[in-house]
């Protein structure tokens, strides 16, 4: 099977040896590697690729300016830091896979087929998760998106033009939009819902909605001073409003049913010796309703005495329900029972164009240790098959 050769091509590439987590991240040599794989295999089935304005790519079975719009299936080759291998690649993997299960079945769809490899989904090295997709859609602002720096202090600008695409060009991609009929993401499930499923119903499920989250910074600010001379009553230690906004993002969280997250920090100077004079904390909310969101975001800030500072933010993101439906029928079980539909609360490249109001849906395959951004996140290979099995069929439906 073409799933298997195309696993194993890609999963050395940006593969740690010591955790056997990836790092796989936006505009570099391995990213690089990553979108020359995505051209081969392309080619390599007499596809066309073309990127867009924002560096997205985008692999065409035949014109869709002449036959189209079309149908796209897709998803990102990039990774959070030390991530597992099928977030995102699971995707594209089975995207062209599908397009050869067709093939082979002597499918011929009546529109073109699209698959796209979305530049910068998880957002680890510039800290806006779906920036490809979002300056696709005119969602974030081209100014604010070339003057990103990673940790080095390395613009988003530089990069991409480092990397070969032109960041003049950012902006609103009107040209790409207009090309999609309709979008269609396969994805690992991010979670245990698909697990809890009992026998083959649970393989593959159906995307409801994704739940409204987002990004905030929060700065903190004190004095550096000396960690074995300076008394405790005279310190001004920002590690102690850290803490405090560590604990309160928890208690905040379980008070309004959401999820709250501090999982990176920027201190200065970083020394074991040295109390801190500044540090950057990052804070992740998310939950199925905006306004508790919003309230577990202003406890954190009011706890650690400073106002967060927005970074991103998607509201709650219903994907269509008439082809939600439409698809949970097709790939209804051996008893007739619709797929399972479910929520999640992670963000994808379909939310955001679902937000643009183009059709879209997104499948998500079981992953039975439904621990998701980490080397254990897992989806065994008779799940797999049965998401390409899925997306062919769906091709079948939309397409054909």
């Amino acid at each position: 099977m073409s799933f298997d050769r195309m696993w194993a091509d890609l999963a050395p590439v940006g593969r740690d040896p010591a955790t056997g987590g990836y790092r796989r991240f936006a505009w570099t040599s391995t990213d690089a590697t990553l979108r020359e794989w995505f051209a081969g295999e392309a080619r390599g089935r007499g596809m066309d690729v073309v990127p867009d304005r924002a560096g997205n790519l985008w692999a065409w079975t035949s014109d869709p300016d002449a036959g189209g719009p079309g149908l796209v299936l897709g998803s990102h080759l990039d990774s959070v830091p030390d991530g597992g291998a099928f977030d995102g690649p699971l995707g594209i993997v089975s995207a062209f896979a599908a397009v050869d299960l067709l093939r082979e079945r002597g499918v011929a769809p009546g529109r073109p087929i699209g698959i796209a490899c979305f530049a910068d989904e998880e957002g680890a090295r510039f800290g806006v998760a779906c920036a490809g997709s979002r300056l696709l859609t005119g969602v974030l602002d081209p100014d604010r998106a070339r003057a990103l720096t990673d940790d080095d202090g390395t613009p988003m600008a530089e990069a991409m033009s480092a990397a070969g695409t032109d960041p003049r060009w950012l902006g609103r991609d009107e040209e790409a939009l207009r090309r999609i009929g309709r979008f269609v993401e396969l994805h690992v499930e991010q979670g245990r819902a698909l697990a809890d499923v009992p026998g083959d119903a649970g393989a593959v499920g159906v995307a409801s909605s994704i739940w409204p989250h987002g990004r905030w910074r929060l700065d903190l600010r004190g004095r550096a001073d000396h960690a074995g001379t300076t008394r405790l009553d005279d310190r001004d230690d920002p590690m102690l409003a850290l803490a405090t906004a560590v604990r309160e993002a928890r208690a905040s969280a379980a008070r309004h049913g959401a999820l709250a997250t501090v999982g990176k920090l920027r201190v200065r100077p970083n020394g074991v010796n040295a109390i801190a004079s500044e540090i950057t904390a990052w804070l992740d909310a998310r939950g199925p309703v905006e306004d508790d969101v919003r309230a577990v975001v202003a406890e954190v800030g009011a706890a650690a005495g400073t106002a967060p500072v927005e970074e991103s933010w998607t509201p709650d993101t219903p994907f269509e329900a008439a082809l939600r439906d439409r698809l949970a029928m097709l790939l209804a079980g051996a008893d007739g029972a619709p797929a399972p539909v479910l929520p999640t609360g992670a963000g994808h490249d379909a939310g955001i164009l679902a937000a643009a109001a183009i059709p879209t849906a997104m499948l998500f395959v079981r992953n039975p240790t439904g621990v998701s951004h980490s080397p254990a996140e897992h989806a065994e290979p008779a799940d797999c098959r049965a998401g390409v099995e899925a997306m062919a069929r769906v091709v079948e439906e939309l397409a054909c």
